[in-house]
């Protein structure tokens, strides 16, 4: 894999074709499609992390002007946290030995944000992960794995000010679970910046919503069906000032000897994650949390309802039922749908 397929490739597939909220008009066959007609808009579009993103403003907005801070932030978090590029801080990190490192005030404060959700989530968010990832096809880290029953990795993972620390060699840090939502964040704060009050921003099928749609109502994305041969949507969402992010395992998988892989690592096995666990959406103020619960919930698969209301998380489960889908909700995520 070449340094420009980066960082979020292994959900990318999983936004772009199937368990993600849809958003913006006028898409291709395989990227998002906004659930109704948008006349009074205005858009642009671009390509980042191996995926596209897509930031739609009211027709009196002129969005085209921020293109180029856009495309500089996100090649930015590109060098940061990039663990496909060898020249990222993250990677110069997991290639280094016991001790610290110094690295951007963002990588940090990622790296913070994500080892906060692994003590949140009981450890469902592993940002240790990586290697056991990569042990499965789906992702460049090498390292030490932790195998079932052994004490977590990102135990041994710290943030000290502006430095990453770990206490012993071997182990890695991966951020491509919580990365792309703080991208996404970044962009809403570019927006805000320039006075748009009224937007709608797409990150390969990561979602931040402020203010409305020019009809006056709350953006509308539809919830894709996770299901492996469906072509429909699971339901409608409204999305006014908020993130949503949604993680599943349609997409990114393989089947090996009868066998189904999935690229999200059960952390607590060792093991891809199995079971009925279609997809869950997750609902947050910002979209960085809302990607690592997303993440953390999926991971946990049959313990993830119940983890999502001891730390009150708004969530949208999908599980499989026979041919059918179950919907469970927790923190009043239902209060949403439409």
């Amino acid at each position: 894999m070449n340094a420009r397929q980066t960082f979020l490739t292994r959900r990318r597939v999983l936004a772009l074709s199937g368990t993600a909220f849809l958003a913006a008009a006028g898409a291709r066959a395989k990227t998002p499609a906004i659930v109704r007609s948008a006349p009074a808009t205005q858009q642009i579009t671009g390509e980042a992390f191996a995926t596209t993103w897509r930031v739609t403003v009211p027709d009196s907005g002129r969005p085209e002007a921020l293109r180029g801070d856009i495309e500089a932030l996100l090649a930015g978090i590109d060098r940061m946290m990039s663990p496909w590029r060898t020249d990222s801080e993250i990677s110069a990190f997991n290639a280094a030995g016991a001790g610290g490192r110094p690295v951007s005030a963002e990588t940090a404060f990622v790296a913070d944000a994500a080892l906060d959700i692994a003590i949140r989530s009981d450890g469902w968010f592993d940002p240790s992960v990586g290697p056991l990832v990569a042990r499965f096809g789906f992702g460049p880290i090498t390292g030490e794995t932790a195998e079932e029953g052994a004490p977590p990795l990102w135990h041994a993972l710290a943030v000290d000010g502006n430095r990453l620390e770990k206490t012993q060699g071997g182990v890695t840090m991966d951020l491509c679970g919580i990365a792309k939502g703080r991208a996404l964040d970044l962009m809403a704060e570019r927006l805000l910046d320039a006075g748009h009050t009224d937007f709608l921003i797409d990150l390969g099928g990561e979602l931040v919503a402020r203010g409305n749609h020019p009809a006056g109502r709350p953006w509308q994305v539809a919830v894709e069906d996770p299901r492996l041969k469906a072509t429909g949507g699971a339901g409608v969402l409204k999305l006014a000032d908020g993130a949503v992010a949604t993680s599943g395992l349609r997409a990114q998988s393989y089947t090996l000897s009868g066998h189904s892989y999935s690229h999200i690592i059960d952390p607590r096995h060792a093991v891809p994650v199995e079971g009925a666990i279609a997809s869950v959406s997750v609902l947050a103020p910002d979209a960085m949390t809302a990607d690592g619960w997303a993440t953390a919930l999926t991971a946990a698969g049959g313990n993830g309802p119940a983890l999502a209301r001891n730390r009150a998380i708004s969530a949208l489960f999908l599980f499989h039922d026979g041919e059918g889908l179950r919907r469970e909700t927790t923190g009043g995520f239902s209060r949403f749908l439409l």
